[in-house]
């Protein structure tokens, strides 16, 4: 409200009925309308007091958490592990140093700071370090030097380093400064080369393993192929080393492995010599070796390994047989070279050890035809062509508990392929550990998904027990397809427990803790099954239906099954009869109190499908869901 408003309305509060103006009330009118006014004069200035106060505290606090933020990036900056160091771009003097690079450079940094590369370094490295500034100032890209050695500092000249720089600009965009860091790597790219040298190494012997024989071989046969020369693949293999593990012990046994490993390597004359695993070697000769050549050097090994080896005071006597296949005429593809001195090595074996076999076509047909069957078996693997059938297992009364997962084959063109055929080819190449998971993944799987909750065998290789973390792939199985741990039963064979005992027993405790069964298969066929028996506690035996079939042609296999059964009882370990297929031997089993049986009396090996009533499932219900 302006001034001369104010005055009217004071005016007009101040003038009586007749138009009189009080002149002493106007005067309190006015003094009032003062007052007020500098009361609001008064309040304004206190606002704007408290506002100017409120600025400086919040400037203040924006002071002290900007230095804050510059005390703690300092802090960093300082105790980052790697030397972090900063030049203005102009001249790369020196602006930062942190206490990684004092050690780094190996002097501190008063000493540095406020200098140019000229100033510090010898003349050669201030040459490369300002050259190495000045292009990455005028390109304006990083530079990046990874696993170079180290040209500065107090750690020498041995060391390796990972060094980056980086150009800053100002708001204008000009160079203002170069930011670089240093790591010493030679640690990390040390151990780098030890794994790298293990993963292509036998631990044992330090040849070279399995991966690296493989790669040296791909590179081979690329070479041979473009210059169409020949070379030769030496299959070798130590006669008798098992009896040397079994007599003398694992220790003597590794060191006569190693001994065996240096003399090959000595008298191979330079040519690539491997150990591929267990007592077999590979040896890869030169481009452009004859057959004569090969013989000779075969010969050679043949004759240093054939003298005795002495071992920690053990004389120790082992032989060798060499296999060999030449490219391209035994081959013009690693697997086929392979299988091919493979076959020449088995048949030098066969034919008395200690001998040495060139592939022969003819004579080795029956091998080369267990290697077709192979390369089928990995297709069929990796087409999903295997399948599993069930087998019923059941109380001697004929009440179904459970049944056993067995691998089944139907191959394209072969039909139906016995898995005595191709289960032993499996295990000889290591498809049996793929092969193996895949069934107990699908028997998990499916028997999870009965509504009767029946047990599910599975037989488990030799092979997948020496090879791979087993249990953890089990206990993986298990927890993908919420199998209960005490629904399922594996089956081994005594091959499990022969060689390294121990750890197989180490094995089969750590499944036993997890719930899951564990039966011996094929009981009284081994010679060492009664021993195994007092060593671990089997949750059932399995008797072979070798025996079975024979109850009634043969008195003596009656005995055996009565005396097997016995022994069970007197340990208090169930029995099943495997291969049970007439009534008249249910009848003599259930008279010696066997306990269950399996076999073609029960139930053939068949798909799920057909003994969906067994399982819980209703067929009609099923069709129609």
């Amino acid at each position: 409200m302006t001034t001369h408003r104010l005055l009217a309305r004071q005016i007009r509060q101040a003038t009586d009925e007749y138009g009189q103006v009080d002149l002493t009330r106007l005067g309190e009118l006015v003094s009032a309308a003062y007052e007020e006014s500098d009361r609001d004069r008064r309040r304004t200035d206190r606002a704007i007091k408290l506002m100017i106060e409120e600025l400086e505290q919040t400037h203040r606090r924006a002071e002290q958490d900007l230095l804050r933020a510059r005390e703690f990036l300092d802090s960093i900056i300082e105790n980052i592990p790697i030397a972090v160091f900063a030049k203005d771009a102009k001249d790369s003097r020196y602006i930062l140093l942190n206490r990684a690079g004092e050690e780094y450079y190996g002097m501190p940094r008063d000493k540095m700071l406020g200098k140019t590369p000229e100033q510090i370094f010898p003349q050669d490295i201030a040459r490369v370090v300002s050259e190495q500034d000045r292009r990455v100032v005028d390109s304006g890209t990083p530079m990046f030097l990874e696993g170079h050695l180290l040209d500065v500092g107090v750690k020498g000249h041995d060391r390796l380093v990972n060094s980056r720089k980086l150009l800053v600009r100002d708001g204008n965009g000009a160079p203002q400064y170069l930011v670089g860091v240093i790591e010493d790597v030679t640690e990390r790219i040390t151990n780098e080369a030890r794994i790298s040298h293990l993963a292509r190494h036998d631990a044992l012997t330090d040849l070279p393993n399995r991966s690296a024989f493989n790669a040296v071989l791909g590179e081979r046969l690329e070479r041979a192929q473009e210059a169409s020369t020949g070379f030769a693949v030496l299959s070798l293999d130590l006669d008798r080393f098992k009896e040397v593990n079994d007599v003398f012990g694992h220790p003597v046994g590794d060191m006569l492995m190693r001994a065996a490993a240096e003399r090959l390597a000595a008298e191979a004359d330079g040519a690539f010599v491997a150990r591929i695993g267990g007592d077999e070697f590979t040896i890869l000769m030169p481009d452009g070796v004859c057959r004569e050549e090969v013989l000779a050097l075969g010969e050679r090994l043949v004759e240093a390994i054939g003298n005795e080896l002495e071992v920690d005071d053990y004389l120790s006597h082992v032989g060798l047989s060499v296999g060999i296949a030449i490219y391209p005429d035994d081959g013009v593809d690693a697997a086929t070279l392979l299988a091919n001195a493979d076959s020449a090595l088995y048949r030098a074996k066969r034919e008395g050890r200690g001998r040495v076999c060139f592939f022969e076509s003819e004579t080795d047909r029956e091998l080369r035809d267990r290697r077709l069957l192979l390369h089928d078996l990995r297709q069929a693997v990796e087409q999903n062509q295997l399948l599993v059938y069930f087998q019923p297992q059941a109380r001697i009364d004929g009440e179904v508990i459970g049944f056993e997962a067995l691998v089944r084959w139907d191959h394209p063109t072969r039909g139906i392929v016995p898995p005595d055929q191709f289960i032993p080819l499996a295990e000889e190449n290591g498809l049996i550990i793929q092969i193996g998971e895949w069934v107990l993944r699908e028997a998990c799987r499916e028997a999870a998904s009965w509504p009767r909750p029946l047990q599910v065998a599975v037989n488990l290789s030799p092979v997948q027990f020496q090879a791979g973390d087993l249990e953890r792939s089990i206990h993986q199985i298990l927890l993908e397809t919420a199998l209960a741990p005490t629904r399922l039963e594996v089956e081994i064979t005594e091959g499990v427990l022969i060689g390294d005992f121990a750890r197989a027993l180490t094995l089969l405790r750590r499944l036993k803790a997890l719930g899951i069964r564990i039966a011996m298969d094929d009981f009284g066929t081994g010679y060492s099954s009664l021993s195994y028996l007092q060593s671990f506690p089997f949750d059932k035996i399995k008797i072979d239906r070798s025996f079975i079939s024979n109850l009634e042609a043969k008195p003596q296999s009656a005995e055996i099954v009565r005396a097997v059964l016995s022994l069970a009882r007197a340990l208090h370990i169930p029995v099943v009869a495997e291969g049970v297929e007439t009534e008249a031997q249910r009848a003599f089993l259930a008279g010696e109190a066997c306990e269950e049986m399996q076999g073609y009396l029960i139930g053939r090996p068949e798909p799920i499908e057909r003994y969906l009533d067994l399982i819980g499932i209703n067929v009609e219900r099923r069709r129609y869901a």
